[in-house]
């Protein structure tokens, strides 16, 4: 009986579904945090007439035919790239992206990492880095002398000191982009990896390029609208108690079938 293989899948669908959601959820006040959507396809369909077969000696043909569907299967947990709302702090190594791109983080392995967390922290040498002590791309750091700092739209940092008038320039950050940001490997801790499925990093000056611009004292919120998801809850977990209750019909119908004498 195929119901019993086809509700299956139906609930094991509905039950990523609820998986995907409890994250967003569980990532409402995650900074920078993209919502994430499951995506579904129909599976293999059982051809047991196929359109267009020829029905009598007339030449007549099956219009529709007979085609049994077996379920259906995940394709995709795609990332909905929205911005965030900006939330003050006013820390002064706080920055949020108004707008596209990503800040390069470079990891332990010397690779590179990108995200939108811009909750930013000083090392023991005065190096700026992320919250888990990653250092962020071009490298800038901080001397230890430094009164306080500014981070200006375009991502120059300029320290000002007890002894002069004039702030100092110590580097530029710079924002990455992709031609398809949702083909990026989430590596948690708000981090990103790419991929040949993201494309190469674009590299560019805030405001540039079509990049979004920096604002200091700032933080972006998560993306996730906890309305949306609620009820998304609501329907997933309606679609997993209809598919469970064809479980039970088809088991009636088997036992039915078993009691024939």
């Amino acid at each position: 009986m195929r119901a019993l293989d086809i509700a299956a899948a139906g609930m094991s669908a509905q039950q990523m579904r609820v998986e995907v959601i409890s994250n967003n959820l569980a990532n409402i006040s995650t900074t920078g945090y993209n919502a994430r959507r499951a995506e579904f396809a129909d599976l293999h369909y059982q051809q047991v007439t196929r359109p267009g077969t020829i029905a009598a000696a007339d030449g007549t043909v099956l219009p529709t035919g007979v085609q049994l569907g077996l379920g259906v299967r995940p394709t995709a947990v795609s990332v909905m790239l929205s911005q965030g709302s900006l939330s003050a702090t006013g820390g002064d190594l706080d920055v949020a992206i108004e707008g596209k791109g990503y800040l390069e983080v470079t990891l332990p392995n010397g690779t590179s990492a990108y995200t939108r967390d811009g909750a930013l922290k000083r090392s023991p040498d005065g190096q700026i880095v992320t919250s888990d002590g990653y250092p962020v791309a071009p490298g800038i750091t901080i001397p230890s002398d430094a009164r306080s700092i500014s981070i200006n739209a375009q991502g120059e940092v300029y320290a000002y000191f007890a002894n002069q008038v004039q702030p100092t320039l110590l580097g530029q950050f710079t924002l990455s982009d992709f031609t398809n940001a949702k083909g990026l490997e989430a590596m948690g801790s708000n981090l990103f990896r790419e991929t040949p499925a993201s494309g190469p990093a674009l590299v560019s000056i805030p405001g540039e390029d079509g990049l979004g611009q920096l604002r200091q004292g700032y933080l972006e919120d998560s993306s996730v609208d906890a309305v949306k998801e609620v009820t998304d809850l609501i329907q997933a977990q309606r679609g997993y108690e209809l598919n469970s209750k064809v479980i039970t019909a088809a088991d009636q119908m088997l036992g039915a079938m078993v009691q024939v004498r």
